[in-house]
Formats: structure tokens, sequence, C-alpha cells
């Protein structure tokens, strides 16, 4: 059995509960990791950004849950089957995870149209890979393409028994197309095509809007207290 080492990190405000404070356990940045060790890790409840892999470790509070779906037994619902539908001529192409200038564009008018667009404009090719990328991860830069044009990215990690969705960016414009529930549902259809069980999705957080959205794909199971349960 292998040990890996990890530290904490201080407390600061909470990006998702306004009233909390956080904090979270990071495998030591020195640990030489693979995606097999990632494999295990995320099992527990561990994701990664960029290079660091972390869990939340946040005193008195559990409200971040590890959530993922077992592809075999999920069944659309009625808004997701109408999102399929809707993306029927969406065309997917996977590409390596590489620093491409039509994802980077993409990338910033996503974040200038959901943050401050102050702040959207001192992101630097280096920031968007350290975010995204991994020097040790096998992941996938898919692209989304509506009649021609790039429309969405989804940044997926390859694992040994599941894919992990990463993050999503789009372009605006094609709000109307949900290419962030198409999104998942390629993955989960993926998922299937290569005999993996799990999609992971990240931490649901009951009381935050923008991470409450998980438990609408069903099938879903939730790591709490140690043991992956449905969360219905």
């Amino acid at each position: 059995m292998i040990s890996i080492p990890l530290w904490l990190t201080a407390e600061h405000a909470c990006s998702y509960l306004d009233d909390r404070q956080s904090r979270s356990a990071v495998v030591d940045p020195d640990f030489m990791l693979n995606p097999q060790f990632y494999s295990r890790l995320i099992e527990q409840g561990f994701r990664r950004s960029g290079d660091q892999v972390y869990k939340p470790y946040c005193d008195g509070c559990q409200a971040c849950v590890p959530t993922r779906i077992p592809v075999a037994e999920f069944l659309a619902d009625r808004r997701q089957k109408r999102c399929a539908k809707r993306n029927e001529q969406t065309r997917v192409s996977i590409k390596p995870a590489e620093f491409d200038p039509r994802h980077f564009d993409l990338y910033r008018r996503y974040q200038a149209a959901r943050h401050d667009k102050g702040q959207t404009a001192d992101i630097s090719p280096k920031d968007y890979l350290q975010f995204l990328g991994s020097s040790w991860c096998d992941t996938w830069f898919v692209e989304f393409s509506i009649s021609g044009e790039l429309a969405a990215i989804a940044v997926v990690d390859v694992l040994d028994h599941a894919l992990s969705a990463v993050y999503t960016f789009f372009d605006p414009e094609f709000d109307d197309y949900s290419p962030g529930v198409f999104a998942v549902l390629w993955q989960i259809e993926q998922a299937r095509k290569l005999n993996l069980d799990y999609v992971y999705l990240g931490f649901w957080i009951k009381d935050c809007r923008k991470m409450s959205y998980k438990n609408q794909y069903q099938p879903l199971q939730g790591l709490i207290g140690q043991q992956w349960q449905p969360i219905s």
C-alpha cells in the first residue's frame, strides 16, 4: 500500500457558500501522480485542478459531495432527450489537451459572459492551461461544433474505469443548444462505448445553484460518509 502525502491549505472564504470558510487537503505536488493513482484518488472524493489534486477538508461542513453517474443505469429525462435531439447535427471531435488559440478565445468569451470582464482580460494562455491541462493525466479537449462554428469545449479526463468531467465552456450565442447538458450526455455515451463504469461530475452542493444541477442526472451517486450512495 502506497502512502500519499497530503497538505492542508489555510482557511479562506468559500467560493460556493457565502457564510462559510473552506480549506482543502492537497496531494503533495512533489508526489509523482499518474492516471492510475488518480483513478484510485477520485474514488475517494479527490478532484484535480491543473496538476493539483485536492478534496474539501472543511471544519464542521460536508456540503461538497463528490458525485458520479453509473453510466449503465443512466436514463435521460425529458429535458435531456430534447437537448440530445437539438444537438443531432452537432459535430464532436476529440483533441489533445494542448493550447489552441480558438479554444482560448472561446474560454475568454465564456468567462467574460459569466464573470468580471476586467478580470477576464488578465487571463493568460499559461493561466488557462494551468487550470485545465495536466502534465500527468490523460486528458481530452473535446470540441463541439454547430453549423461549422466552434460552440463548446469539454475538458475530460480518461481514467481506468471512468471519464471525469473537468470543465465545460461554450459560446454564449449557442446557449439555446444547452451545450453544458449535451457535453455531459456525450460523456455518458462515450463512457458506455469504452465499457467504462462511471462519469465523475465533481462536487454537488445542494444549496449552491451553480453546483446543485448535478442531481438532474439520474441515477446519481454521492460519496457520503466514505460510501457511494444514491442522491435522488
